[in-house]
């Protein structure tokens, strides 16, 4: 098992399914011997394509114990504007201050010229921008308190793109959370923080049927669709001290898709 961030703690937030990119960030930063703390909303999965992965979190709590780190979870709803402190208590009574952060829980409902109102609106932006935003200034001001000189930070968000336009305010928000990226940076970067975006491009997260897996496939050139472990992978490389040089960037991983 790599050792790469033995010592570090990693909050990670939307891990609640077994084949979610939460899940599969947790168990990449783990073997790399982070400690983790996960949060995870059933009450969004409910109603999404994909349901419920009942009591997945305590599976995925021991598995990441059984990898050798310290482990915890927590239900919570990010469009609560008090949930950010609490997270980060959570963190520091259990496992420790954090030094990393990813920013992967999102908020999605279809929405277009037709149904896009200020309820939509509001129900993207109280979670992916508001919420997100949020956790990310509590998390660099206690990182400021306690690990400055010490140890690196990193902050990842996960964003999108696209031109679906039964999409808007889900890629209306996540372009909102990309444009914070780079000047963000460059106020975290004299305290060591990192902070960048990850686009992974159509993920098989478990919210694909065989109809959409057969429309996607020939977009993608090297001939399969992007895998959860796709994006942990390079998230990985970008919380260790190696990808220290590397802030204010939004990092495509897609594999070539060619649907633009």
């Amino acid at each position: 098992m790599g050792l790469r961030l033995k010592g570090r703690v990693a909050i990670v937030t939307g891990a609640s399914r077994e084949r979610g990119i939460g899940t599969a960030i947790c168990r990449a930063l783990a073997l790399e011997g982070a400690d983790i703390l996960f949060t995870h909303w059933g009450s969004f999965d409910r109603t999404q394509i994909y349901g419920e992965d009942s009591g997945w979190e305590k599976q995925l709590c021991k598995e990441l114990v059984d990898l050798g780190v310290k482990a915890g979870h927590m239900e919570v709803d990010l469009a609560d504007p008090n949930v950010a402190d609490e997270i980060l208590d959570y963190a520091d009574k259990t496992l420790g201050t954090p030094s990393i952060l990813i920013n992967n829980a999102t908020y999605w409902a279809e929405s277009n010229y037709r149904t896009f109102d200020a309820e939509v609106i509001d129900r993207h932006y109280f979670v992916n921008i508001r919420g997100a935003s949020l956790l990310t200034m509590k998390f660099a001001q206690r990182f400021e308190q306690t690990h400055v000189g010490k140890i690196p930070g990193r902050i990842i968000f996960m964003v999108s793109k696209g031109n679906d336009a039964n999409n808007l305010a889900y890629l209306a928000t996540k372009g909102a959370q990309t444009a914070l990226i780079e000047p963000l940076s460059v106020g975290l970067a004299p305290l060591g923080i990192t902070v960048n975006a990850v686009d992974p491009g159509p993920t098989d997260s478990g919210w694909m049927d065989d109809e959409v897996k057969s429309y996607l496939l020939p977009m993608f050139p090297m001939g399969r669709i992007g895998q959860p472990e796709d994006a942990a992978k390079l998230i990985s490389f970008l919380v260790s001290d190696e990808a220290g040089w590397i802030t204010g960037q939004r990092i495509v991983s897609e594999g070539g898709f060619t649907n633009k």
